[in-house]
């Protein structure tokens, strides 16, 4: 299928979002002239790896697509012409009915191949932020190069004055007595080193600090710019979780519901407006594991603690990544869907609706037990 909407394109190039749009065109742009991307490519079929992979809200003349009824899909956009994306693009879902035979015309890329194997676990993520992501990757044994795990330039933006406030503690017990000096901000200059992971200067003297060997140096700064974006993602969505949850206790349905309907309507508001709020709490709660670690190396002088926290926090990620990026997607969908212009859903869309949230919020322990001990 080909996509020739050139406003929609040229916006995800500009402005991908880190937790919905993997742009590896951008990767590409950014890192193609480098070893590590050549070496350690994330795709090994060329235009896949230079292609936009997307969580995409299905629209109504798309959800046939698929055998299994769903509300977002994972989108893969190869650009028909690299260097202007004014051209369009051609796109597959993955999962969508025929897609193996489509890989295979397309890119001639069979149900066997590598390639096959890592849409596939792409698919099964909420999202792609790169914490959750590099995990997902890492523990079917799948290692591309660092480079396709950077934040975006627009979340660092937004994090960069919510990083400096979180490490302030940090440096002011590296400069003691003396306080933070204005003159060449410190603060801002370690909060740019943590988010650019350069391994330079203040973070490697930290890194002597826990005694951490130079892999392990590598992964516990991984970690905890990890944990920053958690934290700093859980602070920018969590005033919105609220509206959200009062909006689904009080949506109506459009037309008439039949009685049927209307209990089962009351019983899915009241099942997810609780799988939100417990989802939540359960973010904030492993972030707090996160913040004890940091206290103690900031407040009692303790780096052991914090050198033990950074190489266990990937075990972590799996379920903050899914839970906060399940909440993201309800948050941006029901915007979406119940926006002022659009006609509100008939009783079973809503129902539908209400239960693929719910399931979103669902813990692997409770879809069959494989969800990782926080």
């Amino acid at each position: 299928m080909t996509d020739r909407s050139i406003r929609s394109l040229t916006n995800l190039q500009r402005s991908a979002s880190t937790a919905r749009v993997l742009n590896l065109l951008k990767v590409w742009e950014d890192h193609g002239h480098t070893e590590e991307w050549a070496t350690a490519p994330l795709f090994k079929h060329r235009m896949l790896n230079r292609a936009l992979i997307l969580k995409h809200r299905l629209r109504r003349d798309e959800i046939d697509v698929f055998r299994v009824r769903r509300h977002v899909a994972t989108k893969i956009i190869m650009p028909i012409d690299e260097r202007d994306l004014r051209a369009g693009g051609r796109f597959l879902f993955v999962d969508q009915i025929g897609f193996d035979r489509a890989l295979e015309q397309t890119l001639g890329i069979g149900i066997g191949h590598p390639d096959r194997r890592v849409l596939e676990l792409m698919a099964e993520l909420p999202g792609f932020d790169p914490f959750l992501l590099r995990e997902q990757l890492r523990r079917h044994g799948i290692q591309p190069a660092p480079c396709y795990f950077a934040v975006s330039t627009a979340d660092m933006t937004s994090m960069d004055l919510f990083v400096q406030e979180e490490i302030l503690p940090l440096v002011r017990l590296s400069l003691g007595d003396a306080g933070v000096p204005i003159e060449g901000n410190p603060v801002a200059r370690l909060a740019g080193k943590i988010l650019s992971s350069t391994a330079e200067g203040d973070l490697q003297m930290l890194g002597q600090t826990l005694h951490l060997q130079p892999d392990e140096y590598e992964e516990g700064i991984f970690s905890w710019k990890g944990f920053l974006y958690y934290k700093w993602a859980l602070r920018s969505v969590i005033g919105d979780v609220g509206s959200v949850a009062e909006a689904v206790r009080t949506v109506r349905p459009h037309g008439r519901a039949s009685s049927e309907q209307k209990v089962d309507l009351d019983r899915c508001r009241s099942a997810l407006q609780a799988r939100m709020v417990e989802t939540c709490d359960d973010a904030a709660s492993m972030l707090r594991v996160y913040d004890t670690a940091f206290r103690r190396l900031t407040l009692e002088g303790d780096p052991a603690a914090f050198r033990e926290f950074l190489l266990e926090a990937p075990l972590l990620f799996w379920r903050l990544g899914e839970q906060l990026g399940a909440i993201q997607h309800i948050v941006s969908f029901w915007r979406y869907r119940f926006s002022a212009r659009r006609t509100p859903p008939d009783a079973a869309e809503l129902l539908d609706l209400l239960g693929d949230f719910e399931n979103s919020l669902a813990t692997r322990d409770d879809a069959g037990g494989m969800a990782l001990a926080a």
